[in-house]
């Protein structure tokens, strides 16, 4: 062997705690695989990292809370931190509590992330080791992926800083998003999960700029968008499930749930209700218009009986009467959604909300919070109740270990159910070839306030 050889130094390794939401989970993603580009390996604990970063989330006290602790954790355990996320428009207060960072930086500021990474680690080998092109780091399992299509937002709500933390609507090329979508599902994505803070407002902020797609002009606006991806193949050439986050009600929302009905689109649509009370929604600087979401629930029923309709609503906001709370109470009756989180409202510093009269109680804040649950846990077990006998689709997210009998059992979820956020299906006795990603079809058995319970019924839908 010739004396005179090199060999490479080690990889510089970069651990990652990714908090908050989705948005900040493909932020995560794309730094990772950056510095992967640029010489770096991953570290999946602190002992072996050279620097970890922390990606923080800053929208409410509790999550700063929270964030500064995972910080606090990471010097502890490995002293070399980097923070970067929406809490680092706070860098005054992160470096008051942990003054040993390396290095802050703002929310999706990928750049400035990289740099402090190359300061404090330099990579040891270059970007010019690994010839092979290597896929993109993924954080979430390979059969699902987050498809983030634009950052920041053009509402002003009084209870919310997203705006201050990320900017106004700033929407990606449409062309960039659909081969982003392409790129997954050729790599293995079974489901799509498009996120951003307003979907609906996608390519406002472009005037819905055209771009070419595979021969055709293609607008950036969310039908297009929705009528592209559901034109997506599979490699055994089924369409992927493609689920809409954060789907604000405006009119041209109801030119997406035809799509649903066809099969192209799952019939799921998340929408940030908030609140029903025209009086609560003047206050949080919201669009009042109950009454005609109802009609438009009602139409999108009648177009795609199989949609599921999820949504987030906060209780105990300043100014919130006993009467606006009944008045939600019974919205939520008639409204019957599928699938609803509900928060206690928390101040969030630089929040217009904070200025406000009549801040209600923290006894009774909880209080209308266990009935708002309650509520729509009766709500949900009902129309879950109505689904035992039926056969649903459902996408395996894990396949468990073989009990003392050799029984395997499974967890998946159906296509009212997004990741982390709403419910699971649990399968009994299924087949010893099931992976994570098929996706079968199930007898519903059994269910209970939130979950479903049941057997494969037949062969994987996907092949």
């Amino acid at each position: 062997m010739d004396s005179s050889t090199t060999t490479l130094p080690d990889q510089k390794r970069v651990g990652m705690v990714s908090l908050g939401c989705p948005k900040a989970l493909v932020d995560s993603e794309r730094i990772l695989t950056r510095l992967r580009a640029d010489g770096y390996a991953m570290s999946p604990d602190y002992e072996g990292a050279d620097v970890v970063l922390v990606n923080t989330c800053g929208f409410l006290d509790s999550a700063k809370e929270e964030s500064l602790a995972a910080i606090g954790e990471a010097i502890s355990e490995n002293g070399r931190v980097i923070v970067t996320g929406c809490m680092g428009e706070e860098a005054e207060a992160i470096r008051a509590a942990h003054p040993q960072v390396l290095a802050v930086t703002g929310a999706h500021q990928y750049e400035a992330v990289v740099e402090a990474v190359h300061e404090h680690a330099p990579p040891s080998q270059g970007p010019f080791v690994d010839l092979i092109p290597q896929p993109d780091i993924k954080l979430t399992p390979r059969h699902y992926s987050y498809l983030k299509i634009s950052e920041g937002c053009n509402h002003s709500c009084a209870f919310c800083i997203i705006p201050q933390l990320r900017g106004k609507l700033a929407s990606r090329r449409i062309d960039a998003v659909l081969r982003e979508a392409e790129k997954l599902v050729t790599a293995g994505t079974k489901e799509l999960l498009v996120i951003s803070q307003d979907t609906s407002a996608y390519g406002v902020d472009t005037r819905h700029e055209e771009r070419d797609w595979k021969g055709s002009p293609v607008r950036a606006h969310m039908t297009d968008l929705a009528r592209e991806l559901g034109q997506l193949r599979t490699a055994d050439g089924t369409p992927p499930w493609v689920r809409l986050h954060y789907v604000y009600p405006y009119p041209h929302v109801d030119k997406v749930i035809p799509l649903m009905a066809e099969g192209l689109l799952t019939p799921y649509l998340d929408i940030p209700f908030q609140h029903a009370s025209p009086n609560v929604l003047k206050l949080m600087k919201r669009p009042a218009n109950d009454a005609k979401v109802l009609d438009r629930l009602k139409s999108w029923r009648e177009t795609c009986p199989e949609i599921a309709v999820r949504s987030s609503f906060v209780v105990g906001f300043p100014g919130e009467t006993e009467e606006d709370f009944e008045y939600l109470l019974d919205w939520l009756e008639q409204a019957q959604l599928d699938r609803v989180g509900g928060f206690r409202f928390e101040p969030v510093e630089g929040a217009a909300a904070n200025a406000l009269p009549s801040p209600v109680p923290e006894e009774l804040k909880e209080e209308r919070y266990q009935r708002l649950m309650e509520v729509t846990a009766r709500i949900s077990a009902a129309k879950l109740k109505a689904k035992i006998g039926r056969e649903i689709p459902v996408i395996i997210d894990e396949v468990g270990e073989p009990d003392e009998d050799g029984d395997v059992g499974a967890t998946g979820r159906s296509q009212a159910d997004a990741p982390e956020i709403d419910g699971a299906v649990y399968l009994r006795d299924v087949p010893a070839t099931l992976t994570a990603g098929d996706i079968v079809n199930v007898t519903v058995e059994d269910t209970d306030e939130h979950d479903l319970y049941g057997a494969v019924s037949d062969r994987k839908l996907d092949g």
